[in-house]
């Protein structure tokens, strides 16, 4: 009976170890269950959030759980459990109490073309081009998997065809993951503008008294910053740590060492993009607001909201959800050259300089300039080779696109949940008929 128990205990033990030991990866993806959970609910305004869960190991142990303003993601209901917490007009944030975001800057939609602008007319070439993306062609898993939720196209400034999912449509918030990196930088170019911050600013940390203190506005926004990053989504990884295991992201971010010299090497990492809404937004004391007063609100981006972490900085690098509407008209500001509404809100020479890319040594994603992506690649290769060569776009996470074609005076938007099949040929097959049905 002694020696059972002792067995007993010794199991018990080493469960127990084993589970403080991966307890920081599992926090991971109780944060992401919290989040996802409280975010598509909340803010999505849907019933269905494990329609949004990619394939993981650990998804079928999830569990989550909402008490008014509170979601609890954890792992079989009790174990490395994480909150989430909604707040009007920020969405939801993880920490273990409920943070302190201050008051949301009412966003009305006063200014953009696309709110409530009528559905398009059908047009039989057009329809057909965004059936495609939708993959009504495709067998039925097929199409699943390509997981299309929404097209939207507009040309000249004004919507020339819409379409949506079931359980989706013009007025439901989409996240844009890495997207928002894309508004990011148009947000920093209007501040640019305002004389509030500038492209060659460093010294952007007091704690950054090594080399860390070159770097630049412009290198975090180019991903040359030359901080040590592994964008990789898997559970520990730097991305994931940022997302679901601290509350102050920018201050992780800012802690972690140079792995190259400022300017020298491309890296794309999220890290880099939170790291700069940080600073933006002590500079400008407005914490969690920041986006709503200098970018949501110039534009008439009523849907948009960007989620901050628990100390208040907007998760700049992933979290703006907004319809699809203005998903397109943060495309049509781009293709403006930030002129909305007879006001020139971005430096002349913005998008020029957004989408000159950088002479580095090393680059993991050629072709990336100022957190949107060109269509010549620097050897002078196309990337899409049946798209004009002007093409740029802002992409993110699970088959997100918003892409430009200044010579077609268009912007086509893509959104959905692809996080398995390749979304990006049908885009591009969209954009290509799109140009072709417009003549």
């Amino acid at each position: 009976m002694v020696v059972l128990l002792v067995i007993v205990l010794v199991l018990v033990a080493g469960v127990v170890a084993v589970y403080w030991w991966q307890r920081p990866m599992l926090l991971t993806g109780t944060g992401y269950a919290a989040h996802n959970a409280c975010a598509v609910t909340e803010v999505g305004g849907r019933d269905d959030p494990a329609a949004d869960l990619p394939p993981n190991p650990l998804v079928p142990y999830l569990r989550y759980a909402t008490d008014g303003d509170e979601t609890t993601g954890s792992l079989f209901g009790v174990l490395a459990a994480q909150h989430a917490w909604y707040a009007e007009g920020f969405g939801c944030t993880l920490d273990g109490d409920r943070p302190d975001l201050g008051t949301a800057t009412p966003v009305t939609s006063e200014g953009n073309p696309f709110t409530d602008a009528p559905t398009p007319a059908a047009d039989p070439a057009l329809d057909a081009a965004v059936a495609h993306a939708f993959g009504d062609d495709l067998p039925p898993a097929v199409a699943e998997a390509l997981g299309t939720r929404a097209v939207v196209i507009a040309k000249g400034g004004e919507l020339v065809a819409e379409r949506y999912a079931d359980g989706f449509d013009a007025t439901t918030p989409q996240l844009g993951w890495s997207m928002s990196k894309s508004a990011t930088e148009l947000m920093t170019g209007m501040l640019v503008k305002q004389g509030v911050v500038s492209l060659a600013d460093d010294d952007l940390r007091p704690e950054w008294t090594d080399g860390r203190a070159d770097i630049t506005v412009e290198q975090l926004l180019r991903m040359t910053s030359g901080l040590e990053w592994d964008e990789t989504y898997d559970l520990g990884t730097p991305i994931t740590q940022m997302l679901y295991g601290e509350r102050d992201m920018g201050a992780y971010v800012a802690g972690l060492p140079l792995e190259s010299t400022p300017g020298t090497v491309q890296e794309y990492s999220s890290g880099s993009t939170t790291l700069l809404c940080s600073i933006l937004a002590e500079r400008t004391g407005l914490g969690a607001d920041l986006p709503r007063q200098k970018l949501l609100a110039p534009l008439g981006l009523s849907s948009g909201i960007f989620e901050p972490d628990a100390a208040g900085t907007p998760v700049c690098s992933s979290y703006l959800w907004a319809t699809p509407r203005d998903w397109t008209a943060l495309g049509q500001f781009a293709l403006q050259n930030g002129e909305w509404n007879g006001e020139q809100l971005l430096p002349e020479d913005w998008m020029e300089q957004t989408l000159t890319i950088p002479d580095v040594k090393v680059t993991d994603d050629p072709g990336y300039g100022m957190a949107w992506r060109v269509n010549v690649l620097p050897d002078g290769s196309p990337r899409w080779p049946n798209l004009p060569a002007d093409t740029f776009y802002a992409s993110g996470h699970d088959g997100q696109k918003v892409i430009v074609v200044p010579s077609e005076d268009l912007v086509v938007t893509r959104l959905g949940f692809t996080p398995e099949a390749d979304d990006e040929p049908s885009e591009v097959q969209l954009v290509a008929d799109a140009i072709a049905a417009l003549g």
